[in-house]
This record gives C-alpha cells, structure tokens and sequence, in this order.
C-alpha cells in the first residue's frame, strides 16, 4: 500500500513496475543486470478518490500521458529495489502534490509611507532628467 494521506491509500496492485535495462556508464553490470525501474499508473482505473483523479488529469506534468497514465523511470541507484523504492516515493510526491490546495491570494493596498516613497522617488528621477537638459549661457 502506498500511503498518501490518512485516509487516502493506492495498492500495489494498481501499480504497474517493469524492470528495464539501466542506461550509462556502468561496465559489464549495465548490460547483465535490469536493476532501472518504470513504473506505470493508470489514473483512470487506479482506486483513488474522484477529487485526486480530477486533479491529477488537469496536471499539465510531461510524466503524465494523455491517456492518463503515469510514467516514471528511476534508474538513479545500482539496485532495483532502491529504484522501485524511489519510483514509489516519486509517484506519492505527485500525488500529494494534487491534494493541497494553493493559497488564495488577498488584495491589499499600497501603505502610506509606500506610496510617497515612490513619488518622492519620481521627483528625484524628474530633477535628474531636468539637469541633463541643455545649458543656457
């Protein structure tokens, strides 16, 4: 079971993870051992709650397909249960990413002392342009 909140978990079952053949240097164990890892997850069919599904759908993530479906390789460690591990971690990132909503933003207005900095600021500059004119004799 992969625990994203309290009340919310996704089983392994709806996890699809393939081992595949690491890329890069790594001598004679690169091309013995299938130790990188890709994990799939099908939103759509996976037993999460409607609101995550929604969310997840609206995510504009590259990892996502768009037939909804999740695509991670992990491939940074030498062993494939590190690797699966990290996918995992990955995958309960992203979703709990989905389940908190941003802030909404209030409007304020600019203070007193804010507002006559700044027109005190543009006298400055109007002063300084006006001294670089050209000089009567």
């Amino acid at each position: 079971m992969l625990k994203i909140s309290n009340q919310v978990t996704v089983p392994l079952t709806d996890i699809k993870i393939l081992p595949i053949r690491a890329m890069g240097p790594g001598g004679q164990n690169v091309n013995k051992v299938s130790s990188a890892v890709h994990l799939r997850f099908d939103i759509k069919a996976a037993s999460l709650p409607d609101f995550y599904k929604e969310k997840l759908l609206k995510l504009n993530d590259q990892r996502i397909s768009k037939d909804g479906v999740v695509v991670m390789k992990a491939q940074k460690y030498r062993s494939r249960e590190k690797n699966i591990e990290e996918a995992l971690a990955r995958l309960q990132a992203l979703i709990k990413r989905v389940s908190i909503a941003p802030k909404i933003r209030k409007r304020t207005r600019p203070t007193k002392g804010s507002k006559q900095k700044r027109l005190d600021h543009k006298k400055k500059r109007g002063q300084l342009k006006t001294l670089r004119g050209k000089v009567d004799d």
